[in-house]
Parts: C-alpha cells; structure tokens; sequence
C-alpha cells in the first residue's frame, strides 16, 4: 500500500511513499532465494510470499528472482540491492530503538548553561577540570542568568540553568536537586558587626547592599525580616552577587548572599549567621523535556549534580 507524504519544499509536490515493509521481505528473499523459505522465515504461507515477491517486482522493474532450472538466480539488480539492503534496515532498525549509552570521550558538543554570579566562580573550576578528563570534546558556556524567565530553556539556547524552582519556571519543565543554600550576611574583614555574634537589631541597623532589581517585589530576606516584625535599610541595590560583595567588601554595608553559592567570592570576608529564622533553597538543575532522552545531556545532568555535590562535601566537611 502506497502513502503520500508531504514533502518540506512547498514547490514539491506530494511523492508516493512504498510500504516499507516491502524491504524486509526483499532483505530475505535474497538472502535465501528461495520464495518457500523466505516464506517460513517471516511466518507467511507460501501464496503470500509469492504475492510479495510479485509487488516488489513492480516496485523495483526488476523481476529480481527468476528461475534457473530447479532454483531461483538473483537478477543482477537483484545483486546491487543486496549490499545495500542490509545496512538500509539496520540504519532503520536503530532509529526505531532507544540510542545507546554515550561514549563520554566521543562527545564532540557544546553545552550553554545559565546561572547566576557566583555558581561559575564557585563550582565551573572543578566542573571544567573533571569533565577535561572525562570528555575532552565537551565545551561548557556559561551565560549569566539576570532574571528567572524561562524562555531560552523553551526556545533551546539554553541547554541547563541552575536555580529555584518556582511557578515563573513553567510546570512543563524538568529540574533536579544539586544542593541545598541558605543565605548568610557578608561584611568586610574587621566590620564592627565581624566582632560576634549579631542580633536582629544590629543587622537591621547596619546599612545593606541588595542583589536584585530596582523596584523588584521583597525577596526572601525582607519576608523573613517582616514577619518578625523588622525593616532592613537597603541603601544600594546592584545587578548581582558578585557586584553586592565587592561593595561591602569597600564599604561597612553588609552584602546578604547564598553561602554556598557564593563561597568563592567572599574569601577574605566575615561571614555571618542571620539573626532571624529563613528557610534554605534548594538549587536545581532545570531542563526542557526536548533534551530529556539526549544521551550527552543525560550524561551531563549526571555528572554536573554529582561534582557539585563534591565541591560542596569538599569544602563545607
């Protein structure tokens, strides 16, 4: 039975498509020259068999088999398809399986991923330097994550983004644990408040550099501050982590920042506990489901949550 299939160029018009099943009887009849056992081979009675060979003759304008004496000789048409029927089928075979487990060392690739200041400065070193050794043909490139919209996961010019999971995201994409974050407040080495220990009042007093966007919502921080029933005094707000330490690194402000987010870039600087109850984060690797099955990006997904996790026990033990 013939299909039409629609071809990609609109000035093409609609081809007949064979049934393609018509190859495997090909692939079989050749390989035995015998209608009879070509028959018993794919469990058809011999009349079938004969039909078969029949619709692929007229397929192919070839009679393909014809007789010689007792026993069937192949055409020399017959004789070209031959070679090539096999890897034909076995091409078509595999694209209708699950693709195998990838070769890490044959990956030849670029990923982009996004995230926010701080993960690269913390985490890529080690990222890069494993997966040096494991698949040298794999590239990394990392783009900076400004805002939380999802939209280059979804259009495919992201191919990971770090981050919390939340309804902005979208439910249909994928997301992974990699660690568990809490915020912590960073100040210059030799700050009053690096003395000891601080309390709600002094943190609320001390003048705060904020990690955001001018006339974004309260995050985290400033709920928790409200619900026990204070106001931070945020005198600065800049684009990221990165720029938020480097100004109270200069200053007596003090930069509020995720600890394991940021580990690399408040070395030098007093690190404090909040004097207030704040929930930890959970950071996620997130995906779109178009690359779910990838065999390299599976790959990566593994092996991106397990040296995060390493880079952590490493340096938080």
């Amino acid at each position: 039975m013939e299909r039409r299939i629609k071809c990609g160029c609109a000035r093409l018009r609609c081809m007949p498509l064979p049934d393609l099943n018509l190859l495997v009887a090909l692939d079989v009849l050749l390989a035995t020259e015998s209608v009879a056992v070509a028959a018993e081979r794919l469990r058809l009675s011999p009349s079938a068999m004969s039909r078969t060979l029949a619709r692929l003759r007229s397929a192919t304008g070839d009679p393909l088999l014809v007789r010689a004496g007792r026993r069937l000789v192949p055409t020399p048409r017959a004789l070209a398809l031959r070679d090539r029927i096999a890897p034909l089928l076995q091409d078509a075979a595999d694209l209708l399986r699950p693709e195998r487990p990838v070769d890490p060392r044959a990956i030849e690739r670029a990923f982009t991923i996004r995230t926010r200041d701080g993960f690269v400065e913390t985490f890529g070193a080690p990222l890069v330097a494993a997966l040096a050794d494991e698949a040298p043909g794999l590239r990394l490139d990392f783009v900076l994550k400004s805002e939380r919209d999802s939209t280059p996961l979804r259009e495919g010019t992201v191919d990971l983004e770090t981050g919390i999971v939340g309804p902005v995201l979208g439910p249909e994409l994928k997301a992974q644990a990699l660690f568990r974050d809490c915020f912590v407040g960073a100040v210059r080495a030799g700050h009053p408040l690096a003395a000891g220990t601080i309390d709600v009042a002094g943190y609320v007093a001390a003048g705060h550099v904020h990690a955001g966007r001018p006339g974004a919502p309260p995050g985290p921080v400033d709920d928790a501050l409200a619900a026990v029933g204070h106001r931070r005094r945020i005198a600065v707000v800049v684009s990221g982590f990165s720029a938020a330490l480097m100004m109270a690194r200069g200053s007596d402000l003090v930069a509020t920042v995720p600890e394991r987010h940021t580990t690399s870039l408040r070395h030098g600087m007093a690190t404090l506990a909040l004097p207030f109850p704040l929930d930890p984060m959970t950071i996620s690797l997130i995906w779109h489901p178009r690359m779910d099955a990838d065999p390299a990006h599976r790959w990566l997904r593994q092996r991106f949550r397990q040296i995060c996790l390493d880079v952590i026990q490493d340096g938080f033990n």
